[in-house]
């Protein structure tokens, strides 16, 4: 079976929570699926680079979740969103996926 790269599980979570939260107007289902992708990619992110590796990528997509709500007062919502969501999957590509 094919493995999903963490970088798209971390990205997806970022703007599938995102989307959830918006579309049901439900924030806690929204967090729910941001909860869900990051757990699913942290223990990717262990296996691969240990706790450091998880550690740093697990801050950085808590830090890409918190900083798409005021970058979203500039730009706009979903150019937020989707600019963290490539920051912290190209991140973890480059830490977790491009050796695999």
């Amino acid at each position: 079976m094919a493995r999903v790269p963490s970088s798209a599980v971390a990205a997806a979570g970022l703007v599938g929570g995102y989307a959830v939260a918006r579309w049901t107007r439900k924030r806690p289902l929204g967090g729910v699926v941001l909860g869900a992708a990051g757990l699913v990619a942290g223990r990717e992110w262990h296996k691969r680079g240990g706790v450091p590796a998880a550690a740093g990528l697990g801050a950085l997509y808590l830090a890409g979740f918190a900083g798409a709500h005021p970058l979203a007062k500039k730009v706009g919502a979903w150019p937020a969103v989707v600019g963290a969501a490539g920051v912290v999957a190209a991140t973890a590509w480059a830490v977790a996926d491009r050796s695999a």
